[in-house]
């Protein structure tokens, strides 16, 4: 998509502090980060959000995007402590880039409040 910021950053268009990227997939940090440590995982590919990419991505596309989630992760050294997963799925839920992105959050103790 023309105008989508994440699809800019996956194009190499706009820099971003890369974590991982292979032909399918791009993981970076956040630039507003919300947590000690905030990556997005995204898929190069672009979809709106979870609920396009049931119904457009290959299963096996899916769940690389989510297995490249876990294995930033346990780069990130979050898998001893925790961490938390989220996609954010239209306006209600507040998400603010209308293309498919996973957050990554930990590194400290987080919120009970998902919200």
């Amino acid at each position: 998509m023309q105008d989508c910021i994440f699809c800019k950053i996956a194009q190499g268009q706009i820099p971003s502090n890369k974590v991982y990227e292979d032909e399918a997939v791009l993981a970076f940090h956040d630039i507003s980060p919300q947590a000690e440590k905030h990556v997005l995982v995204i898929p190069k590919e672009h979809y709106t959000d979870l609920d396009a990419a049931e119904r457009g991505m290959d299963a096996g596309a899916l769940a690389h995007l989510f297995q490249t989630a876990a294995r930033v992760a346990r780069g990130l050294g979050l898998h001893q402590s925790g961490y938390r997963l989220a996609s954010n799925c239209g306006p209600h839920a507040c998400q603010t880039v209308p293309h498919l992105h996973l957050h990554i959050l930990g590194g400290s103790q987080l919120s009970g409040r998902m919200g």
